[in-house]
């Protein structure tokens, strides 16, 4: 059964991601809101405050936010991936219990999650630092999309307000976001790394009907995963594997 969840667990967090990207045209009201109040009104407040230092340019103040936002959170990815190792490392005596006792699974689960205690390994603790990131993320989108100041403003050829005219864009948040995936594809289990290709194509046809604000902070986000990928992960082979 936790083998099972934890398997959806990425896939949760994807629908849960994509779900805080959706269109937002709601001004920001921290009166009527407590999620306002406490999360998207500070991080709008953030952006403001980094673009009047930089002279309007809201582009580069999203890019010093989602720096600042992903170095925080940094530690839960960190945590995620010691979990996500051992748990790798445990599958050859996971297999095993399974082989052993493939014609009972209630004795199977029992002799798992003794061996869960005996390494001490909680298999949720991969979970909760996902879970924690997602509000975080998904506040900060919040916080692009309804802060009406940054479509105000224009950001190299782009009006942050409107959608990219040459679809650039969305080309690089597609073509980031495989390669972000490709970097991670030795921690994924089969079911997901269909979503590499699905997902870029998904991004990309988002992409295409939001205002340039959202793509471009896809850009910076998967950008900062690929270089916390290589140096956390190293680079995948052709085996599945990665190396350093």
């Amino acid at each position: 059964m936790t083998r099972r969840l934890l398997k959806y667990i990425p896939l949760v967090s994807v629908l849960l991601l994509l779900a805080g990207c959706s269109p937002a045209n709601a001004p920001i009201d921290p009166t009527n809101s407590t999620w306002d109040k406490y999360a998207v009104g500070p991080l709008a407040n953030t952006l403001d405050w980094f673009a009047n230092l930089l002279g309007g340019q809201y582009g580069l103040s999203i890019l010093i936010v989602t720096i600042i936002i992903r170095l925080i959170i940094l530690p839960l990815t960190l945590k995620q991936y010691k979990s996500s190792k051992r748990m790798q490392e445990l599958q050859p005596e996971l297999q095993k219990l399974k082989e052993k006792h493939k014609d009972d699974a209630k004795k199977q689960q029992e002799e798992t999650m003794k061996l869960f205690q005996k390494e001490g390994v909680n298999p949720l603790a991969g979970c909760l630092p996902v879970l924690v990131q997602m509000p975080i993320l998904i506040a900060l989108y919040n916080a692009i999309m309804r802060n009406h100041h940054i479509g105000e403003h224009s950001f190299l050829w782009m009006q942050l307000g409107t959608k990219d005219p040459y679809y650039i864009l969305p080309l690089l948040a597609a073509l980031t976001t495989y390669l972000q995936q490709k970097m991670m594809s030795s921690q994924m289990n089969p079911q997901m790394q269909s979503l590499m290709f699905i997902f870029p194509i998904l991004i990309f046809v988002m992409a295409m009907n939001f205002a340039s604000a959202l793509p471009l902070y896809w850009v910076y986000s998967n950008l900062f995963t690929i270089v916390q990928s290589y140096f956390i992960y190293g680079v995948p082979n052709k085996k599945g594997g990665s190396k350093k």
